[in-house]
């Protein structure tokens, strides 16, 4: 059920009193608009029973969106001091307990340390640090409910794309091995302060109880990287560092990486385990908290 919160300051107020003007250097792009990350919080469904991990909160236009949505548990991650002063003067204390803020840098974070199981991420990514993060939470995807990320739309069509496609790679490969994925929908440049060259796009990754086909992450990761690579390359070409022949696997030698679906780079991710003589471990293990 939402919550209100009442008594907040308009963001704007909060951005000119606390002196939080964007900082190029952190990614920094403030959403102000409350009916754009109150959109954003009603994507992710229920989180009364959830912690919700927020990365880069900044002035908190989003965590007040995830607050007022009902969630159990905000742990907000943020790097930013001044960001950090504000949120623990202005928001936490309308929180009711509900609201965490950690002084650190995201990508040296053990998220599923911050907090207990049901858990899910949701953020507007610094746009600098958007892909390592993802493909980091990916390696223990089933660890989280869910993810509820923001990213520039170049970096969204890449997570969605389908074979044959421009924008379809390694990272759509990875994300859609492991995840459901699905676009949300698009944000204009100019909702935001500053306002970023393009688009953005939220979107949906709800992990798979298994991955779509069975491989190993290195194995998978040694494949797309060799294959595309060298994308332009028929694959008899491109995979031979690897000293993989793809008709193994079923696979034309003329094909292109860009050809291959997600099942297809899993066969000859198994194909390199067992030319190496190791087996094929578990992606993720099943976490209990």
């Amino acid at each position: 059920m939402a919550e209100t919160l009442d008594g907040l300051a308009p963001l704007r107020d909060i951005i000119a009193e606390h002196g939080l003007a964007a900082k190029k250097t952190l990614g920094q792009n403030f959403l102000l608009d409350l009916n754009l990350t109150s959109r954003i919080a009603r994507t992710a469904g229920d989180l009364s029973d959830t912690t919700v991990i927020e990365v880069g909160p900044g002035p908190g236009g989003l965590t007040r969106a995830i607050l007022a949505a009902g969630a159990k548990r905000v742990v907000a991650v943020e790097r930013d001091r001044r960001c950090i002063d504000a949120l623990e003067s202005y928001l936490v204390p309308h929180a009711g307990g509900r609201l965490e803020i950690i002084d650190g840098d995201a990508l040296e974070q053990d998220f599923q340390a911050l907090a207990p199981a049901p858990r899910r991420i949701m953020s507007n990514l610094p746009y600098n640090i958007a892909t390592p993060l993802l493909i980091g939470w990916l390696k223990n995807a089933q660890a989280f409910t869910g993810f509820t990320l923001m990213f520039q739309k170049e970096v969204a069509d890449r997570i969605t794309a389908k074979p044959r496609t421009k924008a379809y790679g390694r990272l759509s490969i990875m994300c859609q091995w492991l995840c459901h994925v699905r676009p949300e929908f698009n944000i204009d440049k100019r909702a935001f302060t500053p306002p970023p060259k393009i688009q953005s796009t939220v979107v949906t990754l709800i992990p798979r109880a298994e991955p779509l086909a069975p491989a190993s992450w290195n194995a998978m990761e040694r494949v797309t990287a060799a294959a595309f690579g060298q994308r332009r390359k028929m694959l008899r070409q491109s995979l031979k560092s690897l000293g993989l022949d793809p008709s193994l696997a079923g696979i034309k030698e003329t094909a292109r990486a860009e050809e291959l679906s997600v099942v297809d780079f899993a066969a000859l991710a198994r194909i390199l385990e067992a030319k190496s003589g190791s087996p094929i471990r578990p992606v993720i293990s099943q976490v209990s908290d």
